[in-house]
């Protein structure tokens, strides 16, 4: 009875997860706008980028006054005994050798207490102002990163989202040949058991349509899977259901002239990054030359004193205390260490100006390679298309030819499987193609 209880619970849980699993039906925007909001990567480079506008208010506050309060209270158990030479004894004209040479004195009360406030102002310094602008570079830096982290999501969820579409289309141009074939393989059938075909022609085809059969089964896990990584790459519960609403002939994929594209290394998120660290990179020179500078704070203190031997006469009275002042700190003579910090920074600046040339040397190679390759990939996928036209009117010849009694089945089946070959290699140059318009479109800057 109670392990009824326990399954009985199990599938009520079990039904209600079903219950609560949420359906979606997106395009590709809207695919890549949820995944804004729910991906990861996405999230953490939004917070970076929050951390880094707080940073920022954190660097302008060292610069605003300080103000600190402070109060203190002490009962001494025994007042501290300071010895000093004795000096009343030889005023009073008392022999030498006859008094002694220190007297035990005790110097404060009882109780003391204090409160009060210091208030300290940064008026100049050379490495608030240069930290104050890095700051600043340091937020834009996190915010070209999200920038950046949002091109990657869009790259990959575009990727995975077409997958699944060619990964649909593979299976749709599968369920068209299974029932082309199965409609022939009847056919076959009804002839040999009439005694107009033999039976290996029957074998042939069955071979085949086992053959088409198990593949499409692949195909439709395959299917399932690209749906699953789609849902994982925008960050949704596996669980939910997922229904993609683009198609594939709503993608325009047309080959382009090299003059269509005009290219500029500005427009790519990466350049703009490595320019941005670039100047951290001479913010952090400057700021080990600023060291050598004076810094100058002003500052004031207001306190009260008690002391008293009575606790309850403690604040009878009070002393006062009140401070006020400039502080100057001017470096004169160092070990070398600064200047040696100075001399690595600006290596790292001339290192970091080498990068920004080499990554646009890199990334005018890649548009142009990227250009090659989308226009190569669009002209093999017409190529492909045209043979899998060729492909479908030699089996509707075969086929009809085998209907009329003067072909055989092994044409059919040979037609069928080159059908079947440039099916596949059509679907092969569809992805390729639309991969490699992705990459030109991130080669390009496109993608934002």
């Amino acid at each position: 009875m109670r392990k009824k209880i326990i399954y009985a619970v199990l599938i009520a849980l079990g039904i209600s997860k079903i219950g609560y699993s949420q359906s979606y039906q997106f395009s590709l925007q809207q695919a890549i706008e949820y995944a804004y909001q729910n991906q990861h990567d996405i999230k953490n480079a939004a917070l970076d980028a929050e951390i880094s506008k707080n940073k920022v208010k954190e660097t302008v506050a060292i610069g605003l006054p300080q103000v600190t309060g402070s109060a203190a209270f002490q009962k001494f158990i025994d007042i501290p005994t300071q010895t000093i030479p004795n000096f009343i004894s030889p005023l009073t004209g008392a022999a030498p050798g006859t008094y002694p040479e220190f007297i035990e004195a005790k110097f404060g009360t009882n109780y003391t207490a204090n409160y009060g406030i210091q208030v300290s102002q940064l008026l100049f310094d050379g490495n608030y102002l240069i930290g104050l602008k890095a700051t600043s570079v340091y937020k834009d830096l996190t915010i070209k990163a999200l920038a950046r982290t949002k091109i990657e999501t869009n790259v990959t969820v575009t990727k995975a989202y077409y997958s699944v579409l060619v990964n649909r289309k593979r299976l749709e141009l599968l369920d068209a040949n299974i029932i082309r074939l199965k409609k022939t393989l009847d056919d076959t059938k009804a002839y040999f058991q009439n005694g107009f075909a033999e039976k290996v022609d029957f074998d042939r085809l069955s071979v085949l349509f086992n053959n088409l059969t198990t593949e499409r089964e692949n195909v439709a896990k395959m299917v399932e899977l690209s749906n699953s990584l789609l849902k994982f790459q925008i960050g949704m519960p596996i669980n939910s259901e997922l229904i993609l609403s683009d198609k594939l002939e709503s993608i325009q994929l047309t080959a382009m002239l090299e003059s269509n594209q005009v290219f500029s290394p500005e427009e790519r998120v990466e350049y703009q990054l490595l320019k941005t660290s670039m100047k951290l990179n001479e913010l952090d020179y400057k700021r080990n030359i600023v060291t050598h500078a004076p810094s100058l704070v002003a500052f004031g203190n207001i306190s009260r004193n008690y002391q008293n031997n009575d606790f309850k006469n403690l604040t009878d009275k009070a002393y006062p205390t009140s401070i006020v002042g400039l502080q100057l700190n001017i470096p004169i003579i160092g070990s070398g260490k600064k200047y040696y910090q100075t001399k690595q920074a600006k290596l790292v600046l001339e290192k970091s100006k080498n990068d920004v040339s080499n990554l646009e040397n890199a990334l005018n190679l890649q548009s142009k390679q990227a250009q090659i390759v989308y226009n190569n990939s669009v002209r093999s996928l017409e190529n492909q298309r045209k043979n899998m036209e060729l492909a479908n009117e030699v089996l509707r010849v075969s086929k009809a030819k085998y209907d009329q009694g003067v072909g055989s089945s092994l044409e059919v089946t040979t037609a069928e499987t080159a059908l079947k070959e440039s099916e596949t290699n059509y679907i092969g140059s569809l992805y390729d193609a639309l991969i490699a318009k992705v990459e030109l479109d991130k080669a390009f800057g496109k993608i934002q």
